[in-house]
């Protein structure tokens, strides 16, 4: 964890405020467009935000935070109890589970506070010589965070939709007129990701989830967990997650979401099948073990 100071609180939308962390120690860990950090807060819980400032600014960070109104404690925190005025607060190495990859052409879709990612997206983007086009979504202008900068920075790059005036996009025009070589990259509420996954379906597009899609897997069985770095072998049962059953056996698992989409789990798997039920993709010989579980019978793991 590095250690931040809370530099400044501000409103960037309705129900939405923006908050600038800079380094306690010294410059902060390095971070590229999609990443997010997690961020602990004075009440004991830790919530996961995207970053949303300059990947070249080594000082601070910046992140936005939508007031939830069936929050679970974190935003809600955030908007009644933090302040402007220094206070220190935790924040983890930034990771990224939503890079972004080189390309001529983007397409960027972002719906509501689904912006954070998107934002560096397009700058890193436009910096690069790509041509780069922001469809931005929300119910009006005034709940969409960063809407004016955008499109006082970005220019006729981005598209404001403000769906009580205008309605939704037409994601098929879109599709139609977007080159083969175009990536496309969507984050927003799970409707617009829906409709974007229907549309782009011949394109390459990449999503970011605020919450996992629904998903249907066999009943759970039991399984056995051997861990190889302290010869523990752990038993798993039908009613409880892996992660639950490693934190319960004295291994300290970092987790944030438990829902598959965060990330923040993920452990080594060095024999055995996992079965993948989380919404990010785990990359070979890793697996997330707040949903995931195991095809086989046993799984080995570097803990």
């Amino acid at each position: 964890m590095q250690r931040t100071i809370l530099d400044h609180v501000e409103p960037v939308a309705e129900d939405t405020v923006s908050l600038v962390l800079s380094g306690a120690d010294g410059p902060l860990a390095p971070w590229e467009p999609g990443a997010h950090v997690d961020l602990a807060l004075p009440n004991w819980l830790t919530r996961q935000y995207s970053l949303c400032g300059n990947p070249a600014d080594r000082d601070s960070y910046r992140v936005a935070v939508r007031h939830d109104r069936l929050s679970r404690g974190g935003s809600e925190y955030v908007h009644l109890f933090l302040r402007t005025g220094g206070r220190t607060l935790e924040v983890s190495v930034p990771r990224n589970n939503f890079p972004l990859l080189p390309a001529p052409e983007y397409l960027f879709l972002a719906g509501g506070i689904g912006i954070t990612p998107i934002a560096p997206m397009l700058a890193a983007a436009v910096e690069a010589g790509a041509s780069a086009t922001l469809v931005y979504v929300g119910r009006t202008v005034a709940t969409m965070p960063f809407a004016d900068e955008l499109r006082t920075v970005h220019g006729d790059r981005v598209r404001i939709y403000a769906t009580e005036e205008q309605g939704r996009p037409d994601f098929a025009a879109l599709a139609a007129a977007l080159s083969p070589r175009a990536l496309v990259y969507c984050c927003g509420p799970a409707s617009m990701l829906d409709a974007a996954e229907a549309a782009f379906s011949a394109h390459r597009l990449y999503i970011e989830r605020f919450r996992p899609a629904v998903k249907e897997f066999a009943p759970n069985e039991p399984f056995e967990v051997h861990c190889v770095r302290s010869g523990q072998s752990v038993q798993v049962d039908a009613g409880e997650s892996m992660l639950n059953a490693l934190n319960h056996a004295g291994y300290r698992i970092p987790s944030d979401c438990l829902e598959g989409v965060c990330g923040s789990c993920e452990i080594a798997v060095t024999d055995g099948e996992p079965e993948h039920r989380d919404d990010i993709g785990a990359p070979p010989g890793r697996m997330y073990c707040c949903v995931s579980r195991a095809l086989t019978s046993r799984l080995v793991v570097d803990l």
